[in-house]
């Protein structure tokens, strides 16, 4: 159990969002009843060791985050963080949104060469992008968002500069269905 424990630890950790029994047991090929009870034993040992994070559950998803009483502190970095000036990586990414979008992390990746995951999550936190399922194609995918575009004061994103020539480049779509069939 120590190990499935671990590993459930990790998703959850990196998911960002919470996630059911159900599909962290999909992820681990292991029976909901098993990750369900890993879960449950594992918010008991955060609750008894008074850990710097908690793991939360509505019954259905569960989530990792913060222990109530660090508020003030985890507030205080949060604000710092996330209330400055954008990095360069986020800036780019976020340009890549605005023209691209809406675009999946993997297509994102392909186009910036990095790893996209942190920084997506810090424009998520920022207010500046928002997500949404692709249901057809099972993946999600990214937009900037309406605070995002009343921020730049313009009212749509076609408003950008060369918005139709930058989000239908050729060169880009070819290297994006080039790349994404070798996945």
């Amino acid at each position: 159990m120590p190990m499935l424990t671990s590993k459930i630890e990790s998703l959850l950790f990196i998911a960002g969002k919470p996630l059911t029994a159900k599909k962290i047991g999909e992820l681990l090929n292991v029976q909901e009843s098993e990750i369900a009870a890993a879960l449950k034993e594992l918010q008991a040992q955060y609750k008894e060791t008074h850990r710097g994070v908690q793991l939360f559950s509505t019954g259905k998803q569960w989530q990792m985050g913060t222990f109530g009483e660090n508020a003030a502190v985890v507030a205080q970095y949060v604000k710092e963080e996330f209330s400055g000036e954008l990095t360069r990586p986020q800036l780019e990414t976020l340009t890549v949104i605005a023209y691209r979008g809406p675009i999946s992390k993997v297509e994102l990746e392909i186009i910036r060469g990095i790893s996209c995951g942190l920084i997506l999550r810090n424009l998520l936190i920022r207010g500046l992008v928002d997500e949404e399922y692709d249901a057809k194609r099972k993946e999600t995918k990214y937009r900037i968002s309406l605070e995002f575009v009343r921020h730049l004061g313009i009212s749509s994103v076609e408003e950008l500069p060369d918005y139709e020539k930058l989000h239908g480049h050729e060169v880009m779509r070819t290297l994006l269905e080039q790349q994404s069939g070798n996945f």
